[in-house]
């Protein structure tokens, strides 16, 4: 078991500092008992902070509809970032959380957001094989035949060798259409379209795998088990 002050340190509760002096003010508790000592060995789930049980200790996940005009970066420079959605205290966990691939600055909708290094691996792999949806808005009128073409297997992107795996395109109405692709090359949706001479006016990711935003609105964030 970890020590106590490395325990809430890595959780992202403050700095070994920080967390010392929550210790100190008796505003921690193990299996009910107010913790006199910082390096005290305690099991994540019997320890309460003001009362409260420790968030995620075994790791977190957690979806976030990201809105348009933010970056999926912890750098700085770039513009607003989506990790100024969610709680500053994420970011101090240790490891950081990170998102489940990425969005561009133009694209909304459904992103995961975790600290398991190991679920970033298993779903970005070329071959994790998970279903994307997005949805689309195009410059263009859309053509029926666009629908057997996607689902060919044959287009190729602009500066890339391998053809697009075979992708499920709905056509909505004349703009818009549903995409469900299985890859996550960069830009993909976006240059699947250019490669038939249209231009992605808006796009919005609806769906990962599993998850479904459902109620979520731009901006908010909701935790996952």
């Amino acid at each position: 078991m970890p020590r106590l002050d490395q325990l809430l340190a890595s959780l992202g509760y403050g700095s070994r500092r920080e967390v010392r002096a929550l210790i100190d003010e008796g505003k921690v508790t193990v299996a009910g008992v107010v913790a006199k000592k910082h390096d005290a060995k305690a099991n994540a789930h019997d320890v309460l902070v003001d009362g409260m049980a420790l968030e995620a200790p075994d790791g977190l996940l957690a979806m976030l509809h990201k809105p348009i005009g933010y970056v999926c970066t912890h750098a700085d420079g770039e513009g607003p970032t989506i990790y100024e959605l969610l709680p500053a205290r994420w970011s101090r966990r240790n490891p950081p959380v990170t998102s489940i691939g990425r969005l561009d600055k133009d694209t909304s909708g459904l992103l995961l957001i975790t600290d398991r290094g190991e679920l970033v691996q298993k779903w970005t792999s070329p071959k994790s094989d998970i279903e994307k949806v997005y949805e689309a808005e195009v410059d263009k009128p859309l053509s029926p035949e666009m629908i057997e073409i996607f689902a060919s297997g044959t287009i190729r992107l602009r500066g890339e060798d391998n053809p697009c795996l075979p992708a499920k395109l709905e056509i909505i109405d004349d703009l818009h259409a549903r995409l469900t692709i299985t890859e996550g090359r960069y830009h993909q949706v976006r240059r699947m379209f250019a490669s038939q001479g249209m231009h992605v006016e808006k796009l919005h990711r609806a769906k990962f795998g599993e998850y479904e935003l459902g109620d979520l609105k731009p901006g908010e964030w909701q935790m996952l088990t």
